[in-house]
């Protein structure tokens, strides 16, 4: 979903600063990997840190210059927003204002709806809604102040089509249009969400293995 009242000029990606979290596997480090390429700075944020060191070094391959840097930042950005705008705040220091922003932080749970644990559909709306809030809250006042910046959320099919077993999940997904609508109004920025469809990433792997 993307406001007609916005046309935007294409980024240009050479030492443009992308952030994006969930950037140490799926979606998220592939997304890292193609904006390092063209000549971004990146940071990748992910929780387990190991991960994020190991992504590190495979992004590192596709140096286009000597100049680009990847920072990993491990956090949990569903939770604390404070803990959130200060690591952004930090990375802001170093690799300079976010002019991307890619929120692929996410998780799924699949099953019978009366076997879903009831903490689990709380902890999806936190990981692939607040994970969403926290960041773009965090990094959207620079760049109302510059007039510059894209956020971009990454959603799923599964919100739009629904699908069985698909109970806890496919409710988070819809979440994004109905948040992007008005967000698009208040601020002077570019936002977009897109749906890709089921991808092979560890967290949808365990999940067929739970209910086939």
């Amino acid at each position: 979903m993307v406001s007609p009242l916005i046309s935007p000029k294409p980024l240009k990606l050479p030492g443009a600063h992308v952030v994006v979290t969930g950037g140490s596997s799926g979606i998220g480090k592939c997304i890292a990997i193609e904006c390092y390429k063209q000549g971004a700075f990146i940071t990748l944020i992910a929780r387990d840190e190991n991960k994020l060191l190991q992504t590190k070094k495979e992004i590192e391959k596709y140096s286009v210059n000597d100049k680009q840097v990847v920072l990993c930042i491990s956090v949990d950005v569903s939770k604390d927003y404070e803990q959130v705008e200060n690591v952004l705040k930090q990375a802001q220091e170093k690799l300079g204002p976010v002019d991307l922003l890619v929120n692929c932080a996410g998780t799924s749970v699949t099953g019978k709806f009366e076997a879903i644990e009831v903490n689990s559909f709380e902890r999806l709306m936190a990981v692939n809604y607040l994970g969403s809030v926290n960041p773009s809250r965090a990094v959207i006042s620079t760049m109302k102040e510059r007039r510059m910046g894209r956020i971009v959320f990454v959603s799923s099919q599964a919100g739009q089509l629904g699908l069985l077993w698909y109970t806890a999940y496919s409710p988070q997904s819809l979440l994004f249009e109905d948040w992007l609508k008005p967000l698009q109004m208040e601020v002077p920025l570019y936002c977009c969400c897109f749906y890709p469809v089921l991808v092979s990433v560890v967290g949808c792997l365990a999940q067929d293995k739970s209910v086939g």
